[in-house]
């Protein structure tokens, strides 16, 4: 259990702050996301996994025994070692497994895209009568609609796309689709990078529990460059801007998504392999 309790510190450490905030009534207008979104609870979180092929022993220890019962689809044997229920997940998950290693893959294929300076949160308020935060705009409506227009919008990421105002939809040189997520996704873009925790959640037992906290840590510092480059004014919460409306500001979002990119790459490598391995 040494693994699962080091995991559980980690956790618990990675979502302090939100747990505090939670019980004290208070909204974030960056953090939430990470929990809200993607609809993981901290208590989830905290429970570690073993990771394909790994079987475990003791479960005739009471505390081993009420760990593996949080696993899905692993079953104990009559040698008392707990190993996953490969049929039963294929029967349950295989199809949405082959989903996720066909876009990760397609992910890896595409050319990564290092020239689209987060424009797609400016275009998700641009036009807009109200905002999706209730914090202010950096630039003011007028200002924020003019970086819109005389920026080029190079979206390739469909959840970020859908969330365009009516007025910027077509300013996008891209149309991305659920359908074409595989053919449009590369891994230049921020939500393709944070989205690795998603795929990493929704893999389950297959992802060991120090890679899916590997994906949450990369998921949060995503963010905070996503919202950095925002058009919102979040100093009262402590975050500098990046000011992508200037030169000095895209060179800054550019350097920073490259180092984002490399970071998710093992990640997303990883993930496809753990993927297609369980369809061997």
């Amino acid at each position: 259990m040494a693994r699962a309790d080091a995991h559980a510190r980690r956790a618990d450490a990675l979502c302090a702050d939100h747990l505090d905030r939670r019980a004290r009534g208070r909204k974030h207008p960056v953090w939430d996301f990470l929990f809200e979104y993607y609809p993981v609870r901290p208590g989830t979180l905290r429970r570690w996994q073993p990771g394909l092929g790994v079987a475990l022993a003791g479960s005739d220890d009471p505390r081993a025994a009420e760990h593996v019962s949080h696993l899905r689809d692993f079953v104990v044997g009559d040698d008392g070692i707990a190993r996953l229920d490969h049929s039963a997940h294929a029967r349950r998950r295989g199809e949405a497994i082959s989903y996720i290693a066909d876009l990760l893959a397609g992910t890896m294929a595409n050319d990564a895209h290092f020239d689209c300076f987060g424009l797609h949160e400016w275009a998700m308020v641009y036009r807009a009568d109200d905002t999706r935060h209730a914090v202010p705009l950096r630039l003011g409506q007028a200002g924020t609609d003019e970086v819109v227009v005389t920026h080029r919008v190079r979206c390739t990421h469909y959840d970020a796309y859908r969330f365009f105002t009516p007025e910027a939809v077509p300013l996008n040189e891209n149309r991305p689709t659920r359908a074409t997520q595989p053919a449009c996704e590369q891994a230049g873009c921020l939500h393709a990078n944070m989205d690795l925790y998603k795929w990493a959640t929704k893999l389950g037992p297959l992802v060991p529990g120090e890679l899916w906290l590997d994906a949450f840590e990369l998921a949060r510092d995503v963010r905070r460059l996503d919202m950095e480059a925002s058009p919102y004014d979040l100093a009262d919460f402590g975050f500098e801007p990046v000011r992508i409306e200037t030169a000095e500001g895209k060179a800054e979002y550019v350097s920073r998504q490259r180092e984002l990119a490399e970071r998710a790459a093992p990640i997303r490598a990883e993930l496809l392999r753990l993927a297609r391995s369980f369809h061997g």
